[in-house]
């Protein structure tokens, strides 16, 4: 009789542990989104206040403040984050973050890390309206909108930022696959923004950097999302973009990223 209780309690408590499991998903995700939403109207409002009293300066202290904020809210996930760094950074010269990219929860952490160099995005033009805080520090924030299916729009706006980092020594953030991996899997890296960049940014280090298992926070969709994931950045070592020819720099670049990718 004594044996039967214990199995039978063993039992439930299993039980109990996997409806858990199963929910508690659900009831994360929920609280992760209302502070997520919240978050996005909330510094929407003060970027505009931030940009259009202090200008720059004012405007990128918000931005901070809001990836700061949005990178915080994904531990309400279980989430982990972890940068790692083996290498010294370059200081006073413009930077090119070459990376893969597995989804929309990558972006803060990067911009938040970054922040002492003041990291700018090379972004779709779909992404520059309709987003609460996103589209409005797409706009005014110093990051490009491109549109992919014009190449010549696309070539003059990336030629114009790579010559805004080289003259302010800023860094860019590309993502040469084009659209975000679902699966973790890297997709063929595209040679035109970075060669573009370099070129016109000749005093700039390019960065390379490996994401793992971002995409497993939205591997079941956007609702609910996974918890308890660990997210990495490995940041490689920085290479002067005119140190080696762009064929044998854009080779180096793209197997030490992928390399580095856990599948």
């Amino acid at each position: 009789m004594y044996i039967r209780l214990v199995i039978l309690s063993k039992k439930r408590h299993l039980h109990q542990k996997l409806i858990l499991k199963l929910i508690l998903p659900y009831i994360l995700s929920t609280i992760y989104y209302l502070f997520f939403h919240f978050g996005l109207l909330f510094f929407h409002g003060l970027q505009w206040i931030a940009y259009n009293l202090t200008g720059y300066k004012g405007h990128k202290w918000v931005v901070d403040m809001m990836n700061g904020y949005l990178t915080s809210c994904l531990y309400i996930l279980g989430t982990r984050i972890t940068f790692i760094n083996r290498h010294q950074l370059p200081k006073n010269v413009p930077l090119i973050i070459v990376s893969n990219h597995q989804g929309l929860y990558d972006i803060s952490p990067i911009s938040w890390f970054f922040r002492r160099f003041h990291p700018k995005f090379v972004s779709k033009k779909e992404l520059g309206k309709g987003i609460p805080s996103v589209s409005y520090n797409l706009r005014h924030g110093g990051s490009v909108l491109i549109d992919r299916k014009d190449a010549k729009q696309s070539i003059t706006t990336i030629i114009n930022f790579g010559k805004y980092i080289e003259k302010n020594n800023y860094t860019a953030v590309i993502f040469p696959e084009g659209t975000r991996s679902k699966t973790g899997k890297p997709k063929p890296f595209s040679a035109a923004g970075l060669k573009v960049l370099a070129k016109f940014s000749p005093s700039s280090y390019v960065i390379p950097m490996t994401i793992n298992n971002c995409w497993k926070l939205a591997r079941k969709g956007k609702f609910p999302l996974a918890i308890g994931q660990h997210i990495t950045f490995e940041i490689h070592k920085p290479i002067k973009a005119t140190s080696l020819k762009f064929e044998d720099l854009l080779e180096k670049v793209e197997n030490t990223i992928k390399n580095s990718i856990i599948l």
